[in-house]
């Protein structure tokens, strides 16, 4: 008995020492990954002036002296964020809400299937479906198609499956006691879905919100098919846009010098900003669980 309660003591030891490694590692990962992007950003920017940077509207590098200034792609990126979590936050959370409450098994069976594939589909593939059906549909109402609002369809089409699965799984995590109490008091069941279940679920399709937003501010293949890649401020749903991700990629192969100095700092900047949005969602969501 004495060596088996060694035995276990030691292999608790063991997944203690293996798990606090794990989450070592992770924290390290993040340092290093900080500590390039700021330590190459910073001596940029004092060459540069952070309101320069921030707030200037020319992006030209190529110019003599060059210009960089990322106000467009700021805006770009955080309208075409804001848009798809308009489109793809209400859709994705009432079908994970049918998919728990409403829908038959059969239908059930097709559909969970078909959301886990959504999730594994490349960004490229859904680059393409978006210039091949979407572009052409936006076309018809004007302009050449490729716009912030093609980008928008896009991204709350690829935001979905995260938000799904994973408000569905808070969804799933409630007790079936507060279904049976709420319905034992009279209320009907979608009156219970929306006003007991739902607001029950509220910490966990945050999370799902934040993953989706970052999914969406930090998606750059099919954004680059899609948005125009014009690096200019939006003039309408139906003009060009060039967000910080894909400014990164279209100009990082040949970008050398001041210049590759330059994407990096947009990198810092895109950093700062996902750190900034999911520390208001985390705010929101503390104050909503009071």
């Amino acid at each position: 008995m004495r060596l088996t309660l060694k035995g276990q003591e030691r292999r608790e030891s063991l997944f203690k020492g293996v798990f606090f490694l794990s989450a070592l590692l992770s924290v390290l990962a993040i340092v290093v990954i900080s500590i390039f992007i700021f330590g190459n950003a910073l001596p940029f920017l004092l060459k540069q002036g952070l309101g320069d940077f921030l707030f200037g509207t020319d992006w030209s590098p190529s110019n003599l002296p060059p210009t960089y200034g990322i106000l467009p792609m700021i805006v770009g990126s955080l309208l075409v964020t804001a848009g798809a979590i308009v489109l793809g936050v209400p859709v994705g959370v009432l079908t994970a809400v049918f998919m728990v409450y409403f829908c038959p098994k059969a239908l059930y069976s097709l559909l969970k299937p078909s959301v886990n594939v959504m999730a594994g589909i490349p960004s490229i593939v859904y680059g393409f479906f978006g210039l091949q059906f979407i572009v052409p549909w936006i076309r018809s109402y004007g302009g050449t198609g490729l716009s912030v609002l093609s980008a928008v369809i896009l991204l709350g089409i690829m935001i979905l499956p995260t938000i799904i699965s994973l408000s569905e799984t808070a969804l799933r995590a409630i007790s079936k006691d507060d279904y049976a109490a709420s319905l034992a008091l009279g209320a009907s069941h979608e009156r219970t879905v929306f006003k007991v279940m739902l607001p029950a679920a509220r910490s966990g399709i945050f999370s799902a919100v934040i993953l989706g937003v970052g999914r969406a501010i930090g998606e750059t293949m099919a954004v680059i098919l899609v948005a125009g890649n014009q690096p200019v401020m939006p003039s309408g749903l139906l003009r060009g846009v060039r967000t910080m991700t894909t400014n990164i990629v279209l100009e990082m192969a040949y970008a050398s010098g001041e210049h590759r100095e330059a994407l990096i700092t947009t990198a810092a900047v895109l950093f700062l900003f996902i750190l900034l949005i999911n520390a208001v969602f985390v705010w929101v969501k503390r104050r909503s669980e009071r």
